[in-house]
């Protein structure tokens, strides 16, 4: 089973993430999940939308999780799928690719309110049907974030902690990036990268439980 880690229950969803905040998150509710990869390209198309981006992706992920399942011949579950991103003056911010590239977003996002986006997507079919005929509902999260003024000796010191490295954005508001964040409007679980409260509605059209512990 190509997973990382199963919950203690059998699993009600796979998760179509590496991402460990989004397994925390899901364990906080007591979800019980497997991880499953799901390999997406992650570029944005001509003239596309950040909002359409977005929710594009986790689609994908989501369909390409049941994709996994029937090669590996598991147990059809639903697949949840998220994307996450920042958009700042309209510009995608994604994880950084070097500390060069995560100075100039820090310095872009210093001093000002940006938006983060989570779409996420919950998938099921059968066994025999293609992803064409699976049923994909999706949701979409914006929370408004406002970082203080930040100078380019924090913004060298916080990349060397290792931190923003796989960060959309290039920061962590649940860690060390926390003492950038003035104030938050919408979602905190969105900026972590799974919005709770969007994921619950998904879950109650997909009957899967929450609360297993």
């Amino acid at each position: 089973m190509d997973s990382l880690h199963a919950s203690a229950h059998a699993p009600s969803i796979y998760l179509a993430s590496q991402s460990p905040r989004r397994r925390e998150l899901l364990q906080q509710i007591g979800v019980a999940h497997a991880v499953i990869r799901a390999d997406v390209i992650e570029t944005p198309l001509e003239h596309e939308s950040a909002i359409d981006y977005v929710q594009r992706l986790a689609r994908e992920k989501a369909l390409a999780g049941l994709i996994t399942l029937r090669k590996q011949a598991l147990a059809i579950k639903p697949v949840l799928g998220a994307d996450t991103i920042v958009v700042s003056d309209g510009n995608i911010l994604e994880k950084p690719r070097d500390a060069i590239h995560a100075a100039a977003m820090l310095r872009q996002l210093s001093g000002k309110t940006h938006q983060v986006m989570t779409a996420v997507a919950l998938a099921i079919g059968s066994t025999t049907k293609s992803t064409a005929e699976s049923k994909v509902e999706t949701r979409l999260s914006i929370t408004d974030v406002t970082f203080r003024s930040l100078d380019d000796a924090e913004i060298a010191a916080y990349w060397h902690t290792g931190e923003p490295q796989d960060k959309a954005g290039g920061y962590a508001i649940q860690g060390l990036g926390a003492v950038f964040v003035e104030q938050i409007r919408g979602s905190f679980s969105n900026v972590v990268g799974l919005p709770i409260e969007k994921v619950v509605e998904l879950f109650g059209e997909f009957d899967v439980s929450w609360w297993q512990v």
